[in-house]
Parts: C-alpha cells; structure tokens; sequence
C-alpha cells in the first residue's frame, strides 16, 4: 500500500501552508463557538480533499495562492457536510471519538455546520473565478440532494443498485470531482485537464465510498465507527444488495422482513453482515471497487508526467487499499 506521507511529499510544504488558513478561517470571536470549533480542529483527519486539490493543481499547473484558498473551502464544505450528516444519522462517534452533536447537541452541530458553509462560500468568492463559484454552488445542491435521496432510499427500502450509485455520486463522489476539478482550474490549467480532473475525482469518489461500506462489514477497533452501523441505519449498500440479488430464495425473504420492519436487532444485524460475506458481496464490491480503481488510473494517465501525477495514482491504490 503507498504511504500517505510518502504521497504528499510534492505538497508538503502546501499542505503546512493549507493548514494554517484553515485554522485561522474558523477562529471566532464568540467563545461558544470557538469551543465548538475547537473540538472540531482537535480530529485531524487524513486531510484527502485538500491533498487531492494540492496534487491535482501540482500535475496540471502552477501552484499559487488560489488552488491553497480553494484546498481550504472544499475542505471547510467537507467539514460542515460531515457536521450536518452526523445530525441526520444520529452518529455519536466520529472517527472513534465523541460527534459534534454528541458534545453539544444538534442545534449547536447545525448552526455550528452553517457557519462553517458561510465562510467555506465566502471564501470561494475570493477566487474571483465564476467557473468555481458554479462547482461549489452545485456541490452544495449536489450533497443536499444526495442526503436527501438516501433518507428516501430508506425509508421506501429501496434495494438496487442503481440507486446506491446515485446516491454515492452525489454524497461522495461530487464532493472529490470538485476537488480534482477545481484543483485544476486554479492551477491554470487547459479545459481538457479541467474535464479529465473532474472525471478521474468522480471515480476515486466511486472508490472511497466502496470501501467505507466493505470497513462496515468486519470487527476492527481503527475503523472508527461500529460494524453494522449502515445497517443499523437502513442503509444498503452494495455487498448486501448483491446477497439480495443472487442469494437462496428463503435467506433472500428473511433478509427483506428484517430490512421492511426495520427490526436490526443484534442478532439480526449479524445475520445480514455473515450473510452478505457468505454470498460473496464483498467480493463482488471489492470486484466494483477495482473496476473503478483502473478506470481513475487510466484517467490520471493522461494528466501531465511529473511527481503531482505519481503522488495521484498512489493516493488511488491509498484509497482502495487504506486500513481505516
């Protein structure tokens, strides 16, 4: 597996300089909500959006002022997006540690996510450029519809494929696109690598998302978050999905009771996970993953040949091969 630090070494000194602004783009002179973004610094993640913006506009172009302010607006809309999902789902963990809403509660997470949007927006018009202004006002729309599909997924109990990718494409997958996209248009770079950008993020966004879902069938403590939780929320997602299409008839009917009562007892819920591993569902997302995993990597090919472009095609084997 490529190591991460390894990846941002043609950024390393972008990314210190990324880290700074967005810090001190969330400082507020309201002490309550300066302890709120306080916790929020505190869970420094493995900073993927950004670095895609960095070493996107490293392969494409130059690198200026305008690809690190837009590095630190994508990821303060990634920030607040996760803010607002974990009020959705009711999530009280957040990368193994205590959520936003689970600190405080879901009135301050809400406004505490709106007001990490508004200076994520207002940023975004400091770039001056309307093609950006356009990608992240779509983004916005894009993740509010994902959200909002998912919701409606669940509730009907829909169970295909076809709606599981729809709803990864907006929730995930957009929110990489505009990365690699913008990435490339604050750099300077040609309208071809612009357009080759935002398809090669779409895909990795593909991949991300395909092996969060597989993390949620297995017992491991650096995950993050509970095994079974998606289930727990309704949620199907791809290995379950293909138990449910190619599964005995009678295993088939208990796994759809148990999903339209919504009845995910302990014991059931274990019979959904062993049961999707048993009918090879991960195998078959893992076959998905890979499939777009080469799609991406045909993709960032065609990008221009220098260290930006290598670190890309080794944070795409990073994100099909991550442990967590």
């Amino acid at each position: 597996m490529s190591d991460l630090k390894n990846i941002k070494e043609p950024v390393v000194n972008e990314l210190l300089q990324f880290k700074t602004e967005f810090e001190s783009s969330l400082r507020s002179s309201e002490p309550f909500l300066q302890r709120a973004i306080d916790v929020i610094l505190d869970k420094n993640g493995k900073q993927l959006r950004p670095l895609l913006v960095l070493l996107t506009a490293k392969a494409c172009g130059k690198m200026n002022q305008m690809v690190i302010n837009s590095a630190v607006f994508l990821e303060l809309i990634h920030t607040a997006t996760l803010i607002h999902d974990d009020v959705v789902d009711e999530t009280k963990l957040r990368r193994g540690a205590p959520s936003l809403n689970a600190i405080f509660d879901n009135r301050v997470s809400v406004l505490v996510g709106d007001y990490i949007l508004a200076t994520a927006m207002s940023r975004s018009l400091l770039t001056g450029d309307l093609r950006i202004v356009n990608i992240v006002s779509s983004l916005g729309r894009e993740l509010a519809e994902g959200e909002l599909k998912q919701l409606k997924v669940v509730d009907e109990i829909v169970l295909n494929k076809e709606a599981y990718i729809e709803i990864i494409r907006k929730k995930t997958a957009s929110l990489l696109s505009a990365c690699m996209e913008i990435g490339a248009i604050s750099s300077g770079a040609s309208d071809e690598l612009v357009a080759l950008g935002r398809e090669a993020g779409q895909i990795l966004g593909y991949c991300f998302q395909i092996k969060d879902d597989i993390f949620d069938y297995f017992v491991a403590e650096n995950i993050g978050k509970p095994t079974g939780n998606d289930i727990r929320e309704g949620k199907v997602t791809l290995p379950l999905l293909y138990a449910l299409e190619t599964g005995r008839r009678e295993e088939v009917e208990k796994a759809r009771h148990i999903l339209a009562q919504k009845d995910f007892s302990p014991e059931n819920i274990q019979f959904l996970l062993d049961w999707a591993k048993e009918s090879g569902g991960i195998d078959y997302a893992t076959q998905c993953m890979q499939e777009y995993h080469a799609k991406a990597i045909e993709l960032i090919l065609q990008l221009p040949d220098n260290d930006g472009r290598e670190s890309l095609l080794q944070l795409a084997d990073y994100i099909i091969s991550r442990k967590k």
